[in-house]
C-alpha cells in the first residue's frame, strides 16, 4: 500500500532527527517522498491523456518545490498526507457504496435443480424456463417463477426495504433476489436467470457504480481555476517577499483540495441510501438530475393505481346471500387462469373465505366458466354469458351503477341470478397524502397524463391536487405532454408500462415502477422502484436533495477554507509542514460532513 511507505519514512526519519542525525534524516524523508510524487505524476499523465485536468496537479507541484526548496520534513508530509487522502476517500466510497455492494455480493452463483437422477446442483446460467428448483432455507432465489409446492417465506429487504417477511402460496409469483427466511419450497422457473429481475438490478446497480455526476464534472472544470488561482497566489507571494518558502507553503496548504473528494462520497452516499430504501437510482447524474426536478407527470394504470382490478363491491341479489355467493364464484374460478379468476380467488383467501372444490367445470374462453361446488351448479362471468344460462322469465334488469371503468363479474347459482362482483382498477392507498407531501417538498405541477378515457381519469383524479389531467394519450402524446411541461421546471416522469417508456426516457429524470412494470420501462427509467410503492418518490427526493446540498456544503466550506489558508501562507503565518497539517484536516472534515449523506435527518 503506497501510504506506507511515507509513513515509515516519517517515522524513521523523526527518530533519525531526535539522534541528531538531521541530513540522514532529510534524505530519508525526499527518499519516502518520491515513490508517491511518481504515482501521483504517472495518474496526472493518464488523467491529461484522457483529457482531464485535476486537481492532482497542485499536489504534485507542492511535493515538488517542496523537495527542490529543500523542505523535506513538509514534501513528506504531504506525501503522507496525498496517499492517506486517498486512501481515505477510497475507505469512504467503499462504506458509502456499501448497500449497493451487498446487492452485487448477494447474486446466486448455482441452484438445485430436479433431474431425472434427483437434485443436482448447476450454475444458473444452465436454468431453463420450466425447470423445477429447490430452494432451501437461506437461498436467494435464483430465477423469477411461481411457487410449484409448499409455502415461501421471503425476506425481501434487499430488494424493497421492507423488514418483515412476505408469505407466497402455490401458484404466486415471486421475484428473484429475495432470500428464502422459511422452509425450503418448490420453485417453478419462469424465464432463465440472465432475463430476471435480479439479474436486470445488478446489471443497474454496476452501471450506476461506474456513472459520474454532472456536478463531478463541473468539479473538474473548477479544478482548472482553483489551480490557477494557487499558482498565482503562490507566485506573487515569492515575487513579493522573495521568500520561496512561502511558495511551498501556499502550495502545500492547497493540496489537495476537497472540491473532488466531497462530491463523489455524497453523491455515492445518496445512491446507497437509496438502495437501503428499495429506490435503484442509476449513478450520479441522475441523482442529481433527481435533486432538481419540480414538476411530476404520473401515468395512471400501474403507477397511481394498482395496474390490475381489483374487487370493490358484491352486490347480491334479493334473496341471495353476498358472502356464500362470493365464496362460491371463487370455489370455481380456481379452476380459470382468466386474469379476473385469479383476482377473485387471491381475493375470497385474503378475507378468510374456506373454497371448495370444483367439479364438471367447462369453461368458454373470453366469456364464462361454469361447474358444481358444493352440489350447487355455478356460472361465473360476463353478464351475457351468465344470463344465458338462466331462464329469460328470471332475467335481472342491468344495474348501471358501477364507477367508470369498472368491469362486472356476474354470478349464478342452481339458475337464479345471485351476485355483481365489481371490478375496478382502485387508486393506490395514501395517494392524497402522497401528492400533499410533493406540493411540500416544492413541486410546482401534478399532472396526470393516461392512456385511458376521460370519465375513468376524472372518476380517479375526483378531489386530488392535480392541476391538469390529460386522458386519451398515445405514447408520442405522452411525450409531448413532457417536452410542453419542461417551460415550468425539470420534469419526473413516473410510469410502469411498455407505452411509458419514450416519456420516461424523455423525461429529465424517469421513475419506473420495477416490481411489477414492464422491463422496456425500467431499462430506460432513471430511477426504479423495487418495491411496487408509489410513496417511494418522497425519500428518492429528499434523499437526492440532501447528497446535492451536503456536497456544495462540504465544497463551499472546503474551498473557503483552503483559500483563507492559501491566504495565511503567502503572509507567512503558516509554514509548510503546518499547511499539509491544515489541509489533511480540512479533507478529512468534508469527506465526514460528506458520509452525511448516509443518514437521515435535518440537513
Amino acid at each position: 500500500m503506497l501510504v506506507t511507505i511515507p509513513v515509515v519514512g516519517l517515522a524513521l526519519g523523526l527518530t533519525l532527527l531526535a539522534l541528531g542525525r538531521g541530513r540522514w534524516a532529510e534524505a530519508l524523508w525526499a527518499i519516502a517522498t518520491v515513490p508517491v510524487l511518481a504515482a501521483l505524476i504517472f495518474e496526472i499523465v493518464a488523467s491529461l491523456r484522457r483529457g482531464d485536468v485535476g486537481l492532482d496537479i497542485v499536489a504534485a507541484l507542492s511535493m515538488t518545490a517542496a523537495l527542490v526548496f529543500g523542505e523535506e520534513l513538509a514534501a513528506c508530509v504531504v506525501a503522507l498526507m496525498y496517499a492517506g487522502g486517498q486512501y481515505l476517500e477510497s475507505y469512504a466510497e467503499r462504506h458509502a457504496r456499501r448497500e449497493m455492494t451487498l446487492l452485487l455480493a448477494r447474486a446466486p452463483r448455482s441452484a438445485m435443480r430436479h433431474g431425472s437422477g434427483g437434485l443436482e446442483e448447476v450454475p444458473i446460467d444452465a436454468i431453463a424456463a420450466g425447470d423445477r428448483l429447490l430452494i432451501r432455507q437461506g437461498d436467494i432465489v435464483p430465477v423469477d417463477g411461481t411457487v410449484a409446492s409448499g409455502i415461501a417465506v421471503l425476506d425481501q429487504a434487499a430488494l424493497t426495504g421492507e423488514s418483515v417477511p412476505v408469505q407466497y402460496r402455490p401458484g404466486e409469483a415471486i421475484m428473484s433476489g429475495s432470500t428464502n427466511a422459511g422452509e425450503a419450497f418448490a420453485l417453478s422457473a419462469a424465464r432463465r436467470a440472465a432475463d430476471s429481475t435480479y439479474a436486470g438490478i445488478v446489471r443497474l446497480v454496476e452501471a450506476a457504480q461506474k456513472s459520474r455526476a454532472p456536478m463531478g464534472r463541473l468539479a473538474d472544470r473548477f479544478a482548472i481555476v482553483f489551480l490557477a488561482v494557487t499558482v498565482a497566489i503562490a507566485a506573487a507571494a515569492w515575487i513579493a517577499t522573495g521568500d520561496p518558502i512561502r511558495l511551498v507553503a501556499v502550495l502545500v496548504v492547497a493540496t489537495p483540495c476537497p472540491l473532488i473528494l466531497a462530491v463523489p462520497v455524497a453523491f455515492v452516499s445518496g445512491l446507497s441510501r437509496a438502495a437501503r430504501h428499495g429506490i435503484l437510482i442509476k449513478g450520479a447524474k441522475a441523482l442529481e438530475g433527481l435533486a432538481r426536478v419540480s414538476v411530476l407527470v404520473l401515468d395512471k394504470t400501474g403507477t397511481l393505481t394498482h395496474g390490475r382490478a381489483q374487487l370493490v363491491d358484491v352486490q347480491a341479489a334479493p334473496g341471495q346471500g353476498e358472502r356464500e355467493a362470493f365464496r362460491l364464484a371463487a370455489s370455481l374460478d380456481q379452476a380459470s387462469k382468466h386474469v379476473l379468476a385469479r383476482t377473485l380467488v387471491e381475493t375470497a383467501r385474503s378475507r378468510g373465505h374456506t373454497l371448495s372444490v370444483p367439479s364438471g367445470v367447462a369453461e368458454t374462453p373470453g366469456e364464462g366458466i361454469e361447474g358444481v361446488v358444493d352440489g350447487h351448479r355455478v356460472v361465473v362471468g360476463g353478464r351475457r354469458f351468465v344470463m344465458s344460462r338462466i331462464p329469460r322469465g328470471s332475467r335481472p334488469a342491468p344495474q348501471g351503477d358501477r364507477p367508470p371503468g369498472a368491469v362486472t363479474v356476474s354470478v349464478a347459482i342452481d339458475g337464479v341470478h345471485a351476485a355483481e362482483l365489481i371490478m375496478a382498477d382502485e387508486l393506490r392507498g395514501g395517494t392524497p397524502d402522497l401528492l400533499r407531501r410533493l406540493r411540500d417538498l416544492g413541486f410546482q405541477r401534478l399532472i396526470l397524463a393516461t392512456g385511458d378515457r376521460r370519465e375513468v381519469a376524472d372518476a380517479i383524479t375526483d378531489g386530488l391536487p392535480f392541476d391538469a389531467v390529460r386522458s386519451d394519450l398515445t405514447p408520442d402524446q405522452k411525450v409531448m405532454i413532457v417536452v410542453s411541461e419542461r417551460k415550468n421546471g425539470q420534469v419526473l416522469m413516473v410510469g410502469d408500462g411498455v407505452n411509458d417508456a419514450p416519456a420516461l426516457a424523455a423525461a429529465d429524470v424517469g421513475v419506473a415502477m420495477g416490481a411489477g412494470g414492464a422491463a422496456a420501462s425500467a431499462e430506460v427509467a432513471d430511477v426504479v422502484l423495487l418495491v411496487d410503492r408509489l410513496d417511494r418518490i418522497v425519500p428518492a427526493v429528499e434523499i437526492a436533495r440532501r447528497s446535492r446540498l451536503i456536497a456544495l456544503q462540504s465544497v463551499v466550506a472546503g474551498i473557503g477554507l483552503s483559500v483563507a489558508g492559501m491566504v495565511a501562507a503567502a503572509f507567512g503565518l503558516i509554514t509548510p509542514v503546518e499547511g499539509a497539517l491544515l489541509q489533511e484536516a480540512i479533507d478529512i472534515a468534508v469527506i465526514v460532513n460528506a458520509l452525511r449523506a448516509l443518514r437521515g435527518g435535518p440537513v
